[in-house]
C-alpha cells in the first residue's frame, strides 16, 4: 500500500497479525491508549471541530508547527470503537509532515480488516475523521 507512514504500517501489521476474532479486542487496546487532550483544548472545547460523520461525539484539532503536524482527537470512553479509530489515526498521522498527511492513503481504513466486524456507519466515521484531518492540514498549510 502506497503513501503510509511507518506508524500506520505498524498498526496495519498489528491488525493483520491477530485472528479476526481478536481484532476488536486489539481496537479496544488502541482505544485505551488515546492520549488525553492538552489543557489548551480540554479547557477550550470551542477550538475543536466536531466530526459529524461519527455517531459518537468526536472532536479534533490539527496544529502545524514548522513542518510537523500535531493531531488532537477526543472521543468518549463509552464509545470504544470510535475511540479506537481516533487513536489509530492519531498514532498513524501525528508528528508527520503536512505532505505525508495530505498524501496519506485513504485505503488505510479498510486495510485494518475491520469492515466485516463493525458497522458501515462506524467505518464512515473513521473516514470522516481522516478527511477532516486532511482538510485542516490543507487549510493550515496554505
Amino acid at each position: 500500500m502506497a503513501n503510509l507512514t511507518k506508524q500506520a504500517q505498524e498498526v496495519i501489521d498489528s491488525f493483520n497479525d491477530v485472528p479476526e476474532s481478536q481484532k476488536l479486542e486489539l481496537l479496544l487496546e488502541y482505544a485505551n491508549a488515546l492520549p488525553d487532550l492538552p489543557a489548551t483544548y480540554s479547557e477550550h472545547p470551542d477550538l475543536l471541530e466536531r466530526v459529524e460523520e461519527c455517531q459518537s461525539p468526536v472532536y479534533l484539532f490539527v496544529e502545524i508547527h514548522g513542518n510537523v503536524v500535531s493531531i488532537f482527537l477526543t472521543a468518549p470512553l463509552e464509545a470504544p470503537t470510535t475511540r479506537g479509530f481516533a487513536s489509530v489515526l492519531q498514532l498513524a498521522l501525528d508528528q508527520q509532515t503536512p505532505e505525508d498527511v495530505l498524501n496519506f492513503d485513504d485505503a488505510f481504513v479498510s486495510s485494518l480488516g475491520l469492515t466485516s466486524l463493525v458497522s458501515p456507519l462506524r467505518i464512515r466515521g473513521m473516514h470522516g475523521m481522516l478527511n477532516r484531518i486532511k482538510r485542516q492540514v490543507r487549510e493550515k498549510s496554505s
